[in-house]
């Protein structure tokens, strides 16, 4: 079994090797080595270490997305197979509808799309044209990500394709540390169902909203596409790589950063802030009322 000073060496050699700021990767290291040698882990072990690991990372570092998860499970220590990842995510999403949990059509012609997960653009294209077909014809559009827990990058890319007119909209880019190299997303050219286009829409938000759903819901705000409502979203908004430190104990690490054509940063430690301010439990009505004020 490794001593503390051992698990907590490899996460801080994980995090210094890939965290997506090199400068905030050393500013981790020093502070929580500094923790190690007062003695603060002293006691702990198994989910207390990696819960009190996560507070003090999050405390130097407000990002989400920089973590020790605990899993009873003992795990391969073998380093990560991406195939295998990717097949292990696209097999959620095929158990998850691809992410689409609901449709309603709610009076004055406005539809309803509850969604919980950003699908890939691949798999996922038919299941997201075959919710759009069934708003095709509403006045406007709710899109609900009030349980959104996160994605994929090119699938949201695909969901903003939709409030769109063509494929010469820059949405936003992703920077990978690992290679120095910054991806484009741009809205899609050819679509399974119609664009949404010239009608409103609203985007749903909470405090559980994360990652690809924060994704979906600041881009379509920062182009002026979406009125946002709710609350303010978790604040997650870099790409992750997952690495094992232990049989029980795995680290996630942020090696990327998006950044927005528009505003130029990111949702990354302060969320996406709504436009209209409203508990979780009161979004939908708010947006609904709102779409038929419109409407009239």
């Amino acid at each position: 079994m490794p001593t503390h000073a051992e698990i907590v060496g490899l996460a801080l050699d994980r995090i210094t090797a890939g965290y997506v700021f090199p400068q905030r990767a050393l500013e981790i290291n020093s502070a929580i080595r500094s923790r190690l040698a007062a003695g603060a882990y002293n006691t702990l072990s198994g989910p207390a270490l990696c819960e009190a690991l996560t507070a003090h990372l999050q405390e130097v570092c407000p990002d989400k997305h920089l973590r020790l998860l605990w899993q009873d499970e003992p795990q391969s220590m073998d380093p990560a197979d991406e195939d295998e990842g990717r097949a292990a995510f696209l097999a959620m999403l095929r158990a998850e509808n691809q992410g689409v949990r609901r449709f309603e059509h709610l009076k004055g012609n406005v539809g309803h799309l509850d969604i919980r997960r950003i699908a890939d653009a691949g798999e996922g294209a038919r299941a997201i044209g075959a919710a759009m077909e069934l708003v095709a014809h509403t006045s406007a559009l709710i899109l609900d990500l009030r349980e959104c827990r996160g994605g994929s990058p090119e699938g949201a890319a695909m969901w903003c394709s939709y409030f769109f007119p063509d494929d010469q909209v820059h949405l936003n880019d992703i920077y990978e540390r690992s290679t120095g190299s910054t991806r484009q997303y741009w809205t899609a050219s050819h679509l399974p169902a119609p664009r949404y286009l010239d009608r409103p829409v609203y985007v749903l938000t909470s405090a559980i909203t994360f990652s690809g759903g924060e994704d979906v819901a600041y881009t379509l705000q920062a182009h002026g596409r979406a009125v946002l409502v709710g609350e303010t979203t978790r604040g997650g908004a870099h790409p992750t790589a997952r690495h094992p430190v232990t049989e029980h104990i795995t680290i996630t690490v942020p090696t990327a950063r998006t950044i927005s054509t528009v505003t130029g940063t990111n949702w990354e430690g302060v969320g996406v802030v709504p436009d209209l301010a409203a508990t979780s439990e009161q979004a939908l009505e708010a947006a609904h009322q709102d779409a038929l004020r419109r409407a009239a």
